[in-house]
This record gives structure tokens, C-alpha cells and sequence, in this order.
């Protein structure tokens, strides 16, 4: 039958309780003895129940052990210690490079921008000169290539539209062909000639059905 997990949390039983830790009591004892034996280590285990008695297990000496971890923990803090100065020493260091760049960005733009010139020599104003000239070509590379740009994109839609005009031009063709109008087209003036003239055909032939004078009488 599987066991089902148990629950992390203090067993309220007292017998339970005092049964559960003689169990694993003796158990992590072991696993500290095999650890301590099939792998060379130096192994220390000290245990305090609830009413106070202990219970130890060292592959050496306790004492020893102890001692010994008490060692490389200073060492350890002493470690951290100096590694913890020495980040700050190297932050603090970069903090006052990154103000000395800020600074030197600062004063490159000024003079970029035409201010600060007078404490400038003449090597550095030829050297202000000739930045300010290649990036001014570059603008105007970037400028003509967007310019380039948007003219194929308009030569693209001004071929598009002659596209679409010319199909639509070839449909008008093929609806005038079938005899179909379009919207806002009118008909050739032979046609329309041909229609008014059978129209006046037709009141003529209506006039003359009619009859003037008396009605005749129709025998019976």
C-alpha cells in the first residue's frame, strides 16, 4: 500500500510525535554515517529534542568539526567583506567616469552647436569643422535615399492606376460591344434618329383610323 505524502507541519500528538522523531532520529544518523564513510567526509550532527536531551554523531571530533566551520565562516565573511569594498571602490569608480564622459558629451555639443568657441585652438576647430562635415553628408545621403524611396513608391502606384484605368477602359469597350450603357453614356444619334422616326410612324397610323361625320347606322 503506497504511503500518502505527509504534511509539513508540527504532529499535535505528543506520542506521535515523540514516535516520529526516534524514527527519523536514527535515520538521518545513518545517512550522516554512510555519508561520512563511503564518501571521506567530515561529517558532524548534533541533535536536541524537545526536552533537551542531544544526540551527536561526528566522523572525527565535534569539537574539531566545529572549529573548523567556525574558521571558514570568518573566512568566508571576511571574503564577502572584501569583494563588497572592492565592487563598491570599482561602482564608485565607474560613476565618476561616467560623470567625466557626461561632462566631455556636454561640452562636445556646446561646441557643436557654436557655443564655447572662443578657448578653442585652431586644430580643434578644424576638427569641429570636419565632424560637422561628414555629418552633414550623411544627413544628405539619408535624405536623397528617402527621397529615392518615395519616388519608386509613387512611380509603383502611378503604375497601378494605369493599370486599373486601362481595364476599366477594356470593360467599357466590351459593354459597348454587347449594346449595354453604361452610367452617364448616351446613344449613337442613328439610333436615336430611328426611334423618333417610329414614333411619328406610329401617331400616323393612329390619325388615320379616326373618323369624322355622323356614324352610319349598321343594319340589323
Amino acid at each position: 500500500m503506497v504511503r500518502g505524502k505527509t504534511q509539513m507541519k508540527r504532529i499535535e500528538n505528543e506520542t506521535s510525535r515523540q514516535v516520529t522523531f526516534s524514527k527519523r532520529r536514527n535515520g538521518l544518523l545513518k545517512k550522516a554515517f554512510e555519508l561520512s564513510v563511503l564518501c571521506d567526509a567530515e561529517v558532524a550532527l548534533i541533535i536536541f529534542s524537545t526536552r533537551g536531551k542531544l544526540y551527536e554523531f561526528s566522523s572525527s571530533s565535534v569539537n574539531k568539526i566545529v572549529e573548523r566551520y567556525q574558521r571558514k565562516v570568518k573566512d568566508l565573511h571576511s571574503l564577502n567583506t572584501k569583494q563588497i569594498q572592492e565592487n563598491t571602490q570599482v561602482k564608485e569608480g565607474d560613476d565618476i567616469n561616467i560623470t567625466k564622459k557626461l561632462e566631455q558629451l556636454e561640452v562636445s555639443k556646446r561646441k557643436l552647436l557654436g557655443d564655447g568657441l572662443d578657448s578653442c585652438p585652431i586644430e580643434e576647430l578644424q576638427q569641429i569643422e570636419n565632424q560637422l562635415e561628414r555629418s552633414l553628408t550623411k544627413v544628405r545621403a539619408r535624405k536623397n535615399q528617402l527621397f529615392r524611396e518615395q519616388i519608386e513608391k509613387l512611380k509603383e502606384q502611378e503604375k497601378c492606376l494605369l493599370e486599373e484605368n486601362r481595364k476599366l477602359k477594356e470593360k467599357q469597350r466590351s459593354l459597348s460591344k454587347q449594346g449595354v450603357l453604361l452610367v452617364g453614356e448616351r446613344r449613337p444619334a442613328v439610333e436615336e434618329e430611328e426611334e423618333e422616326e417610329e414614333e411619328e410612324e406610329e401617331v400616323v397610323e393612329t390619325e388615320l383610323e379616326l373618323f369624322i361625320g355622323l356614324p352610319e347606322r349598321r343594319m340589323p
